[in-house]
């Protein structure tokens, strides 16, 4: 291990926006930087795809050859900045192996790959940190892996992903369509140019997947977790939303329930009272629910190379705080495989639109086939719209599994003219969990 005397070296892997960000911090705030460590923290060397000057990097940092330089075996902290799988995933487990510790900002890596990693770094004694993997610079995971430990978190809902936030946000402002917002979100450059991980939800799933883990000390796949995305929400179902008091937002949950631990992203309707509600713009917001700490609310900038390298340089300075002082402090396990609920199982309020038939005995038709699947009515409201009739409906807690029951029985009836629209509702859970 390092003494205080010596620098601690860093290497890193990618030279974007937030390497860019990173690696003019480590220049220009070095001295800073040294004194919260406690020794010279100093860029060692850059691995890029191909052979280039980069602006204020001494050419001879240089090198196309990551596996090299991660493995060279003077390399004190490997930051990993390339994104995707592989080869991120091999160099990655080099330098762990190699005798270095991992800051990462990759996301898909941390979802895919995030278990056998952890093994890797306690197996050689090493740090892995990926604070800006989920949540751009808003510290999250820290709370979760130091300040909520001794606590028993119950659920975490989000909004975790700026640019499908962003969209929603200026089609409620405008009114207009989702290509229109979306145009709009890339043209500004919160979009990529091929937007789909962010617009089906993808992106999300890969977050709450590591939420998951972090929350509740336990394996969870992300290819299990039950992801929609924001495609088919229209001008019509965003209106809709703020005539019922809401807005529409792309949400995702992970909670624990006496049958284990479910995690999802999918759009919700949110009431203008709920915290989540007032999260606008590229920003992310996650409340986080524990049984001692209560509610707690962490919002900020989710993206973006300057936000996104805050919290880059948060995990450097911690783990070269520890090789300064001599300290091993490898990730901890995920100690238990908890059953993933599959997501006909979990419960939800749900809102419910159709188009009826506008005659006598059409409401106590619809209400009979919800109380034939066990599915209570919060609220019922129909207006009358010439010879039809659009009945509105809110749902008490019930499972997708009986609403998906309800929906196709409904559309069996004569005087149902179709469905307009479905979508879970969004609420703060109180009841105690397992």
């Amino acid at each position: 291990m390092k003494r205080a005397a010596d620098a601690v070296r860093i290497a890193l892997l990618g030279h974007g926006n937030v390497g860019a960000e990173t690696a003019r911090a480590l220049s220009g705030r070095a001295e800073e930087l040294a004194a919260r460590v406690g020794a010279p923290v100093q860029l060692a060397g850059v691995a890029v795809r191909g052979p280039r000057s980069l602006p204020g990097i001494d050419d001879a940092l240089v090198t196309t050859d990551a596996e090299a330089l991660v493995t060279r075996g003077d390399i004190d902290v490997v930051v990993e900045l390339i994104g995707g799988v592989e080869p991120a995933r091999t160099l990655v487990a080099a330098a762990m192996e190699a005798g270095a510790s991992v800051v990462t900002a990759n996301k898909a890596l941390i979802a895919s790959e995030g278990v056998d990693l952890h093994r890797i770094a306690r197996k050689q004694g090493v740090g892995l940190a990926y604070e800006a993997a989920v949540a751009g610079a808003v510290p999250l995971l820290r709370p979760l892996n130091q300040s909520l430990v001794g606590d028993r978190v119950r659920r975490v809902t989000g909004i975790v992903n700026g640019t499908t936030n962003y969209i929603l946000d200026r089609m409620s402002a405008s009114g207009g369509t989702f290509q229109g917002a979306l145009h709009e979100a890339q043209r500004l450059g919160y979009a990529e140019a091929d937007p789909t991980a962010d617009v089906t939800g993808a992106d999300a799933a890969a977050k709450m997947a590591i939420l998951a883990r972090l929350a509740f000390d336990a394996e969870v796949p992300v290819g299990d977790v039950h992801y929609e995305g924001i495609t088919h929400i229209g001008p019509g179902d965003i209106a809709h939303a703020a005539a019922n008091g809401c807005v529409i937002k792309l949400v995702g949950v992970c909670d624990r329930t006496p049958d284990g631990v479910s995690a999802r992203v999918h759009p919700m309707l949110i009431p203008l009272e709920h915290p989540l509600a007032g999260v606008r713009g590229v920003y992310n917001g996650i409340l986080v629910e524990a049984e001692a700490a209560g509610e707690l609310m962490f919002h900020g900038h989710g993206a973006g190379g300057l936000a996104t390298s805050s919290a880059v340089l948060g995990d450097i300075v911690e783990l070269s705080r520890d090789r300064v002082a001599g300290r091993v402090a490898p990730p901890a396990g995920f100690s238990r495989i908890l059953p993933l609920r599959p997501m006909a199982e979990v419960a939800n309020q749900h809102h419910l639109s159709m188009l009826v038939t506008d005659e006598s005995g059409v409401l106590s038709q619809v209400c009979a086939v919800f109380a034939q699947h066990g599915v209570s009515l919060e609220t019922v409201r129909q207006e009358g719209l010439g010879a039809e009739a659009q009945l509105v409906v809110a749902t008490h807690q019930a499972t997708d599994a009986a609403l998906a029951e309800v929906i196709a029985q409904l559309k069996t009836l004569p005087t149902v003219r179709g469905i307009t629209r479905s979508i879970r509702i969004l609420q703060t859970r109180k009841e105690p969990v397992g």
